[in-house]
């Protein structure tokens, strides 16, 4: 027998290296679109609209975008976590509005301590419980945070007598002054911000988060405590949430019963435009913020274009342009997994 006939068969052949280079470039282009594309969209948005309005780039415009609304803003954060790993919180804008009452009851009643310390507090306890029925009970995210929508917002109602009491935050208490002026709520949103970002991206509960996202069984192979991080993610979430409700009454002054309305949906849509996947496993706290503000040029400039159409022209923005979100990310993945 020869000495040929006893060689293996050849390996076949991979991919030529020049025609791998291209699929692996659209890959790349694609993770870097989906992830800071948000950014590119708010520099462009900004730029127009430096460039054709004189009043969008003032002081006081400014001031208006980032200081009225930047508590709202925390409710973000935490669905950040809640949606990288495959989840969904639809009662912060319910826990938002009562933090904000039971702030203004605490400062009414205990003091400054009262009202800081009882909204996260109750915010964490409703969490647990969000987060224990996800968990443990193995119930669907969206029926159970619809539940706690519904279950905060009576509780709402029990403690202001269905809307007839508003407790007001007393003009000298120390509480008021957590949510003056433009730079204090600001200063207050991005150390927060600041620190979910590291919680994120430096620690083992951030890693744990990513990968319960990006495939549970996986994570449960691996021995990453899933039952624990899912838990917690929505105690973050309702926490900030209520945390924010209360910074929120320090700055108006009284705890508004009727706020909140739709607040979990503008959250969410924050954050997938901000480039996070709604099936989990990819995003970043940097993505949602530049979410959240490109939802809020988009209202600032409808309010001075198209003042006259209301908030139901800006709902009509707000969802198209989602959709047109959603859409792009389809995309994006189905580029990354084919390449």
């Amino acid at each position: 027998m020869s000495p040929s006939a006893l060689r293996p068969p050849p390996l076949p052949a991979g991919p030529a290296p020049d025609a791998a280079q291209p699929a692996a470039l659209r890959a790349r282009l694609a993770s870097h679109i989906q992830r800071r594309g948000a950014l590119a969209v708010l520099v462009l948005m900004v730029a127009i609209a430096s460039a054709t309005s004189d009043t969008f780039p003032t002081w006081s415009n400014i001031s208006s975008i980032l200081g009225n609304n930047a508590f709202v803003w925390l409710l973000a954060l935490g669905m950040t976590f809640v949606i990288l790993t495959g989840g969904i919180d639809l009662s912060v804008g319910s826990l938002y509005a009562l933090g904000g009452v039971l702030g203004a009851y605490g400062a009414h009643t205990g003091g400054t301590w009262l009202a800081i310390v009882l909204p996260p507090a109750v915010g964490a306890v409703w969490g647990s419980v969000q987060g224990l029925l996800v968990s443990r009970a193995g119930m669907a995210p969206f029926i159970v945070t619809l539940a706690g929508l519904l279950g905060a917002r009576g509780l709402l109602q029990a403690l202001t007598d269905e809307g007839a009491t508003t407790y007001l935050v007393p003009p000298g208490s120390a509480f008021r002054h957590l949510g003056a002026g433009t730079w204090t709520p600001v200063l207050i949103v991005v150390a927060l911000f600041a620190l979910g970002a590291l919680l994120l991206t430096r620690t083992r509960f951030g890693a744990t988060v990513t990968a319960l996202g990006g495939n549970e069984s996986a994570a449960t192979l691996m021995g990453l405590p899933v039952a624990r991080t899912k838990v917690l993610v929505y105690v973050l979430s309702a926490t900030l949430a209520a945390t924010a409700g209360a910074l929120g009454s320090a700055r108006l002054g009284s705890g508004v019963t009727t706020i909140g309305v739709g607040y979990e949906l503008t959250a969410i849509a924050s954050v997938v435009i901000g480039g996070t996947l709604l099936t989990g496993g990819s995003g970043s706290i940097g993505g949602t913020a530049s979410g959240v503000l490109v939802l809020a040029v988009i209202h600032n400039l409808i309010d001075h274009y198209f003042s006259q159409y209301g908030s139901a022209f800006t709902d009509t923005v707000n969802g198209a342009f989602l959709a047109v979100v959603v859409l792009a990310q389809t995309l994006l993945s189905r580029t990354r997994q084919t390449d």
